[in-house]
């Protein structure tokens, strides 16, 4: 009998722990919340991770005046909206210099953007 109760209550000690270790079953739209959010959290992670990689690929390159969209051209140093958009409008250039001797930018900047822009045809 004693083995009988002990058996017993192992089996409801046992029940009672599998009980509280099993998790609450989730509503259908918990699981689709939860799911959205994993999913919005994975798409802005690999956009990150892309635009790093493209700047890290592009950071050792120089910018083709000729080529180069007009939000490239404004991460160049010192290069505002409105540069940008001058040295659209004066595509083709033969040499980067042009964009300075056209009077495009100022000397300074393109003292400051020389090394990083190239003019190809």
């Amino acid at each position: 009998m004693n083995l009988l109760r002990s058996s017993y209550v192992l089996s409801v000690l046992l029940l009672a722990a599998l009980v509280g270790c099993t998790q609450q079953q989730q509503s259908p739209q918990e699981l689709r919340e939860k799911t959205a959010e994993a999913t919005a959290e994975a798409k802005s992670d690999v956009k990150a991770m892309a635009e790093g990689v493209r700047e890290g690929w592009n950071r050792n390159k120089p910018l083709d005046l000729n080529t180069a969209s007009r939000d490239q051209l404004m991460s160049l140093p010192g290069m505002s909206a409105s540069e940008a958009d001058r040295v659209i409008a004066g595509r083709p250039y033969n040499a980067a210099v042009d964009i300075e001797t056209r009077h495009i930018v100022p000397k300074a900047e393109y003292d400051r953007i020389a090394d990083q822009v190239i003019a190809r045809r």
